[in-house]
This record gives structure tokens, sequence and C-alpha cells, in this order.
């Protein structure tokens, strides 16, 4: 089972930058830097870029903007739920697609489109994230797609992981856990 982790503000300081990574790669395969409050996000994604390919990440990747993980040489995207749409110029670029989806209808569209992979959220309670989805659909939707399904959505204990794991789930995601 795949750990992704999903940086923010309050995970990620950029005056502690590598030590935070480093932190970081000790439990996560892959790392995406979000930080949606940022007006230069550019610059900092520079920076995270340059740092996190020292580590072994298997896979680095940005939020929302496609051109600049282009730009950045970053692996992938990962696009929100309202980005679909998008799926397909991230494909052309060769960037990996992650797709934020909460819905199933969703989760098949951005199969259709070419998404690598999707997260599914939220399955626990996490702050104003709206109703949990559960287990108990996580492990439908796995059995829908052909593509990976990473939970994500207050997953913050072993417990919540293994949880996913025996749904079938592909990975998890997560901020707090990481924290």
């Amino acid at each position: 089972m795949i750990a992704y982790a999903i940086t923010d503000s309050s995970t990620l300081n950029f005056q502690t930058l590598f030590s935070d990574l480093t932190r970081f790669s000790k439990q996560a395969d892959m790392i995406v830097y979000r930080d949606k409050f940022n007006d230069a996000y550019a610059s900092y994604a520079e920076m995270f870029i340059r740092e996190a390919i020292k580590l072994p990440f298997s896979k680095i990747l940005f939020h929302s903007d496609i051109e600049l993980a282009y730009k950045l040489h970053a692996d992938g995207i990962h696009l929100k739920s309202t980005q679909l749409h998008e799926i397909q110029k991230a494909k052309i670029l060769g960037l990996f697609v992650v797709v934020s989806t909460h819905t199933v209808a969703e989760a098949q569209k951005a199969e259709e489109l070419g998404a690598n992979m999707v997260t599914y959220s939220p399955i626990f309670s996490s702050p104003n994230k709206g109703e949990p989805k559960g287990v108990k659909e996580l492990k439908k939707l796995v059995s829908m797609l052909s593509i990976p399904v990473i939970a994500l959505g207050g997953i913050v204990t072993q417990e919540h992981i293994t949880l996913c794991e025996t749904s079938g789930a592909f990975g998890f995601a997560s901020i707090r856990y990481f924290a």
C-alpha cells in the first residue's frame, strides 16, 4: 500500500524545507506540493522540487498547475475534481495524473479520461469535508475501477490505514498523518 503525502502550510515550512521533506520521505512514497493560499506558489514550487528530488520519493507532484508541473519537470500533477477536463492536456505533456474525486461518477469520468489514479474522499471524518464515505463505499469504488484508488480524508492512525488497505485501496493519502 502506497503512502501519499499532501503538503500544506501546516506541515511544510520553507525555512526548514529539506528537513521537512526528509521527514515526509521516511513515511511517504509520493508527495504533492499543495498550497492553495500562496501567491508565490511558482517560486516555492521550484524550491520544493529542487529539494524533493534529492529524496527517495517515487513521484513528486504539484497541485493544479499543469504548466508549472511540466516546466519544472515534476513527475505529475494532482488535479482538483473541477479539473477533469484538463486530464488529457496533462497526459499529452507526459505527466502522471492523480485526480481528486468525491463521487463514483467523478472517479469513473477521471478513469475514462485517462487519469493514472484517483483519490476518493473523505473516507473518515475530516474538518470541513462533508459526510465521510466510509470504507464500504471505498471498497465498492475500488471494485468498479481498473485504475488505482487512493483513500483520502481523515486518515490519521494506523487503524485507518489498515481499514483502507483491507478495502482494497491501492494506497492512502493524508495531510495530518504526516504532520
